[in-house]
């Protein structure tokens, strides 16, 4: 790879183009180069690989991505770091590629290609909605790897482990077809400005889906039992047709309540019900 081209300081990059972050865009500035550094390390090696990013802002995340030999598929909605981010593209001639647009609205399979790995310092207002959106994707998805910055409430929501308190419905669905991980934890002292919140970063990486499933089904059932948290199966469930009957063959009590539940044995169910 070539010499990699001398960049100015982020806070330098943010002032010189007045970039504030914006509370109604959920932004929340990163400028530890080392820190991001330590981000965009951790899908692997990244060079000659496509990444897809969402809203790179002031491009802290994205230098490091592109310093890590990736070719870059960035989404930006604020318009304001657009100068910003054209002066990253000119640094690094055809590595980055930016589109202003909501990354809600857009095709990111599309922008990114199959493969990518999606790496972001995710905006807190739309965070869980965009890895809900990556995750019902068709299976496997198009996607390589998921890195992505959370509250860190929302990170252990979608590790947790049958039985804790964070266990629900993020957590199956992140862990069905999945293999998640909090890869690191980021104190709230490294933001500009700083959040109310700690946040830490999610690593996900597809499997193999349990043959047999229907998502939708799975989707019907941990719906059903989550919505109703705190009451046995036998009462949260009593209004999906089969699933108490699926109980009783796959021998699962149904005075037992939902966060008791593994992510297998709600799979199982759900198999059952998608005969």
């Amino acid at each position: 790879m070539s010499a990699l081209p001398v960049l100015p300081p982020l806070r330098e990059v943010i002032a010189a183009h007045g970039l504030n972050a914006s509370k109604a865009l959920g932004q929340n500035f990163l400028l530890d180069e080392q820190l991001l550094a330590r981000i965009a390390a951790i899908p692997g090696m990244l060079e000659g690989q496509s990444v897809y990013e969402v809203g790179p802002g002031p491009g802290g995340l994205t230098r490091a991505l592109l310093r890590a030999g990736a070719n870059v598929v960035a989404v930006e909605r604020d318009r304001r770091c657009l100068p910003a981010l054209a002066g990253l593209a000119e640094a690094f001639p055809g590595r980055l590629r930016v589109i202003e647009g909501d990354a809600m609205a857009v095709d990111a399979r599309e922008m990114a290609g199959e493969g990518a790995h999606i790496v972001a310092n995710l905006p807190y207002n739309v965070g869980t909605a965009l890895l809900v959106q990556w995750l019902s994707s068709g299976w496997r998805p198009w996607w390589a790897s998921l890195t992505l910055m959370f509250q860190q409430e929302v990170a252990e929501r979608i590790v947790a482990p049958v039985g804790s308190d964070h266990y629900g419905r993020l957590a199956i669905l992140s862990q069905w077809r999945s293999s998640a991980r909090i890869a690191m934890k980021v104190h709230r002292s490294a933001f500009t400005p700083p959040p109310k919140v700690m946040s830490a970063v999610v690593h996900i990486t597809p499997e193999d889906a349990p043959a047999g499933v229907d998502f939708k089904v799975l989707e019907r059932l941990t719906a059903a039992a989550f919505g109703q948290r705190r009451k046995m199966l036998r009462q949260s469930l009593k209004g999906v047709p089969g699933a108490l009957e699926a109980l009783a063959r796959l021998d699962i009590n149904p005075e037992r309540r939902a966060e008791t539940v593994s992510v297998p044995e709600f799979v199982a169910v759900a198999r059952e019900l998608s005969v």
